[in-house]
């Protein structure tokens, strides 16, 4: 997701998702099992869990069909975007056009944070969205990193304030996904980062670089932070976007998943943090998607707004699908752009790619 922090945003709101956590673990696959290669990749079912279509008649839901993917759209209050009123009738059009493959996530508004109007208009946002059909409810990463109360300090995702949102979702039968904090390169020097695009993009943008603004909060506190407010609500089911920002470690998630039982994660806009530990331990790294066949959905941030084509849009997800097939379903090679490396795939268990690409997240969601 892209990154805005203090002092870029005057008000942020939060968008979402919601889904639904199995009672029991399947049984676990075995390593030796057999894989899929490219030729399966357009007749294995598939689900992209974390996408932004943003438009109406674009590429992106196309892509989806050819490619034998359903979807889920975030909706988002990004200044990046457009408006949240405008994303909400371009998600409830698409999912008019194809129930089947097209889904979305609701958002609700951080306007009026600390007075007594905020819950009853946080609770009103989250149910219209879940009537119009949105499966999860988001919080984003401006809790923690934007919002601010009437005295000026931080909003926490751990705040009490935030409990009855909690209660909400759980009441309603909605997950919540949660972005918190930035990806941990954030809080590096540039010479320490360990993807080009990260480097490239804090060189770019110093004011979005928090290891040169140590008056934000840390990493750590910020995931200090979440777990705490995971752990202080174990019925509200919930999704770690972007690998719950523990990228960095495959030690680091799996201690997450093992501490919130309830809890899963998505890989948006993080497989070249995978793939970078895949070179150092590419068997580490595969067994933890073995480990976690049940906790894990695949999931991409592939972004569609009004200013590209469909026909690009085409192309940026058939490529972004494809890589990635090839790298978790393949013992392939690949080149990796971000991190300027040849990548052998992962040729993970036919089961474990089924359940990463597609029966997570239809359970999660609670989709029929």
């Amino acid at each position: 997701m892209k990154r805005v922090f203090a002092g870029a945003v005057a008000s942020v709101l939060l968008a979402g998702c919601a889904s639904t956590v199995p009672t029991e673990r399947a049984a676990a696959p075995a390593a030796s099992e057999a894989s899929y290669g490219m030729a399966d990749y357009a007749t294995v079912p598939k689900f992209d869990a974390h996408v932004h279509a943003n438009v109406a008649k674009g590429g992106l839901l196309d892509a989806a069909r050819q490619a034998n993917f359903e979807m889920l759209s975030i909706n988002v209050d990004y200044p990046a975007f457009p408006p949240v009123a405008d994303q909400f009738r371009v998600a409830k059009q698409l999912r008019q056009d194809d129930p089947v493959r097209f889904h979305f996530a609701g958002t609700f508004s951080m306007q009026g944070w600390g007075t007594p109007a905020w819950a009853p208009a946080m609770t009103a946002d989250i149910d219209r969205a879940k009537a119009a059909g949105a499966v999860a409810i988001k919080i984003w990463k401006n809790v923690g990193m934007v919002e601010r109360d009437a005295a000026g300090k931080l909003v926490g995702i751990d705040d009490p304030a935030l409990d009855p949102l909690a209660r909400h979702l759980e009441a309603r039968g909605l997950p919540l996904i949660i972005h918190h904090g930035e990806p941990h390169n954030c809080w590096l020097p540039l010479d320490q980062m360990t993807t080009d695009n990260d480097r490239d993009y804090f060189r770019a943008h110093p004011e979005y670089h928090m290891y040169l603004h140590p008056e934000m909060p840390s990493y750590q506190s910020l995931m200090a932070a979440r777990d705490r407010f995971v752990a202080r609500h174990p019925g509200l089911k919930t999704d770690g976007a972007h690998l719950a920002s523990l990228e960095w470690s495959i030690d680091a998630m799996a201690a997450y998943l093992d501490a919130h039982p309830a809890a899963v994660i998505d890989t948006a806009a993080r497989m070249s943090q995978l793939q970078v530990q895949s070179l150092a331990d590419r068997e580490k790294v595969r067994g933890f998607f073995i480990r976690y066949a049940d906790r894990i959905l695949y999931a991409t941030d592939l972004t569609e707004n009004p200013d590209i084509s469909a026909a690009d849009m085409r192309t940026q997800a058939d490529a972004v699908w494809k890589s990635d097939w090839r790298y978790l379903a393949t013992d392939e090679i690949q080149p990796i752009a971000a991190i300027k490396r040849d990548v052998r795939g992962l040729a993970l268990p036919k089961s474990v790619i089924q359940r990463l690409y597609w029966a997570n997240a239809r359970r999660f969601f609670a989709l029929r």
